[in-house]
C-alpha cells in the first residue's frame, strides 16, 4: 500500500482549513443534497465530502458509509489532493497503490474510486467530492465534467463558509471564527490537561506607515505580519486578525517561555521579510502573553482581555 504524500503547502492548507470551523459539526442538508445527488447521478452506494485533516480524512456528508471519518494514512483523498485534477481508480485490486488498503480488502471493501478536489477561495485543496463503488466501472469524460459541477456546487457552499470566517485582508480567521475554533481547542485542553499560551499583538507605529506610505502599503504590511506569523507557526497553532492592526495566536502545548521564544522568532521573520520585500520601514509589534492553564481553564474571551491587558501594559512602558 502506498501512503499518501504531505504536500508543500500543507501548514497553510491545514490552517485554511480548520479556519472555516467545519470540522467535527453536525450533518448539514447544503451539502447532503449534493452527495445524494452524486449517488442519483453515478449510481454509486456511496459519495462523500472529505475534508483531509492532519492525520484522518473527516465526512462532512457521508451518504452510503456508516463512519464519519478514517485515517489519512490509508485515505483515497489523500492522494487525490496531491493533484489538480480528478483522481480515477478504476480498478482498486489492479492498482499496486491501494490493492492492498484495508479499505479494499475489509469495509467498505472499495473497488472504484473518483475523487475531484476541492479547493478554498485560495486554492488550497483541504478535501474532495468523491465516489465510490464495491464493482470496478469505466469513468468517462462525461462523468468528470458531471462530477466537476457537483465539486464546484460544494466549493460554492464553502465560499460561503469560508466569507463569514476569514479575514479577507490577511486570509488568517476572522475573530468570530477564531473565538469558536479556540473554545473548542480549550476545551480538548482542558479535559486533557494540556498546557497552551494565547499572545496577543498590535502593531507599533502602524498609523505612521499609514500617514507615511498610504493605506494600500498599509494593507501590505498588515498581509506581511500575516504571512510571517503562519510561516513560524506550527500545525496546531490557529492565528486571526481581530481587527485594525490587533493579532493574536492560540499557542497549543506551550508554556510562557516557548512563547516568548515564538516573538523572537517572528520579530527576526519580520526583518527577513524588510529585506526580502524591500520596505521602507519596520513592522514592529507589542505583544501580550498569557498562560492557560487546565486546572483553571478560562474562556477564550477572557484570555484575549488578559492578553490585551498584558500587551497594554507594555505598550506603556515602550519609548515613543
Amino acid at each position: 500500500m502506498q501512503r499518501p504524500e504531505i504536500p508543500e503547502n500543507e501548514k497553510s492548507r491545514l490552517h485554511a482549513l480548520r479556519s472555516l470551523d467545519i470540522l467535527d459539526t453536525c450533518s448539514e442538508e447544503r451539502f447532503d443534497r449534493l452527495t445524494r445527488i452524486a449517488m442519483r447521478m453515478f449510481n454509486v452506494p456511496v459519495a462523500l465530502v472529505s475534508l483531509v485533516d492532519e492525520n484522518r480524512q473527516w465526512f462532512k456528508s457521508g451518504m452510503g458509509l456508516s463512519v464519519g471519518e478514517t485515517a489519512r494514512d490509508i485515505s483515497f483523498c489523500g492522494h487525490a489532493i496531491l493533484g489538480d485534477d480528478t483522481l480515477v481508480i478504476p480498478d482498486t485490486l489492479a492498482d499496486v497503490r491501494f490493492s492492498d488498503n484495508p479499505l479494499v480488502t475489509g469495509k467498505p471493501h472499495i473497488r472504484f474510486y473518483a475523487g475531484r478536489p476541492i479547493c478554498t477561495m485560495q486554492g488550497f485543496k483541504i478535501g474532495t467530492l468523491c465516489l465510490i463503488d464495491h464493482q470496478p466501472r469505466v469513468f468517462n469524460s462525461q462523468d468528470l465534467q458531471d462530477l466537476n459541477d457537483l465539486a464546484q456546487m460544494v466549493e460554492g457552499e464553502l465560499t460561503a463558509i469560508e466569507l463569514a470566517a476569514i479575514d479577507e485582508l490577511t486570509q488568517l480567521s476572522n475573530r468570530r471564527s477564531f473565538i469558536m475554533l479556540a473554545e473548542k481547542y480549550l476545551s480538548y485542553f482542558t479535559r486533557h490537561h494540556i498546557p497552551a499560551t494565547l499572545i496577543f499583538m498590535d502593531l507599533n507605529q502602524f498609523k505612521t506607515i499609514n500617514d507615511t506610505y498610504g493605506h494600500d502599503e498599509g494593507d501590505r504590511a498588515l498581509q506581511t505580519f500575516a504571512q510571517a506569523m503562519k510561516k513560524i507557526g506550527r500545525n496546531s497553532d490557529i492565528f486571526a486578525r481581530l481587527g485594525g492592526d490587533e493579532f493574536v495566536i492560540l499557542l497549543a502545548n506551550t508554556t510562557i517561555k516557548e512563547a516568548d521564544i515564538y516573538i523572537q522568532r517572528l520579530s527576526h521573520r519580520l526583518i527577513t521579510l524588510k529585506a526580502e520585500k524591500e520596505q521602507p520601514y519596520d513592522i514592529l509589534f507589542a505583544p501580550g502573553v498569557v498562560e492557560f492553564k487546565p486546572e483553571q481553564p478560562e474562556n477564550i474571551e477572557q484570555l484575549i482581555m488578559a492578553g490585551d491587558t498584558v500587551m497594554y501594559q507594555l505598550k506603556k512602558s515602550m519609548p515613543c
